[in-house]
């Protein structure tokens, strides 16, 4: 798996503020949809802390596990399994990604990338700059569509839920040249104490908190 691919489904997909000219219009979403949405923010927002494995895949065959953390506001760690060498932490105000086998590490706003979106205080999934392009309702299972309201050309966030109960399963990233990164979580756990250590980049070498 390429480490573009890596850091698009971890949160790295930049959402840039350079507008392309006129933009669709809204889709008409059903009452069925809207109260989906609604479930869906209310269920996201009542995630305070989780802690879940990860199985990472691209649209060219690449794989990659791990584990995350996250805590509600801004705050994650993708740890991923080797031969993986990224590790991405989200401290509440910036993005860092560590690549270990170049020793390379750069840094966005949380703002400018999905988990801007997924770890916010409240979440709300179709106001401000957030806008859903589609809701799909199936058995057991409700699909949720975001792209950024100002350029939804330059990619989309989709967010997969089990339903009953409603329960974030699955995200999907895809960018404006349609390359696809898909994370499933599984064996998730909520509601745990996580170190807040977890949530400061230290890079490995100089001593990063071992996860638990």
């Amino acid at each position: 798996m390429r480490r573009r691919d890596l850091l698009a489904a971890a949160g790295g997909l930049t959402l840039s503020a350079q507008p392309l000219g006129a933009q669709p219009a809204a889709p008409v979403l059903g009452p069925a949809q809207r109260e989906a949405v609604a479930r869906a923010e209310a269920a996201l927002s009542a995630i305070r802390t989780l802690k879940a494995r990860f199985l990472q895949a691209d649209s060219r065959g690449g794989t990659a596990q791990g584990t995350v953390w996250m805590q509600r506001p801004n705050r994650a760690r993708f740890a991923y399994d080797p031969p993986a060498t990224i590790l991405v932490v989200a401290d509440g105000t910036f993005v860092t990604f560590f690549d270990s086998a170049v020793n390379q590490t750069s840094s966005l706003p949380i703002g400018s990338t999905p988990l801007g979106t997924l770890l916010a205080e409240r979440v709300r999934l179709d106001e401000g700059e957030g806008r859903v392009t589609a809701v799909q309702l199936g058995e057991g299972m409700i699909r949720i569509t975001v792209v950024k309201r100002s350029n939804p050309a330059e990619g989309s966030l989709t967010l997969t839920f089990s339903d009953p109960p409603l329960e974030l399963r699955q995200w999907t990233v895809i960018d404006a040249q349609a390359r696809e990164v898909r994370v499933t979580l599984y064996g998730v756990e909520t509601g745990i104490r996580i170190d807040p250590a977890l949530f400061r980049f230290v890079p490995p070498e100089f001593g990063t908190p071992a996860p638990g």
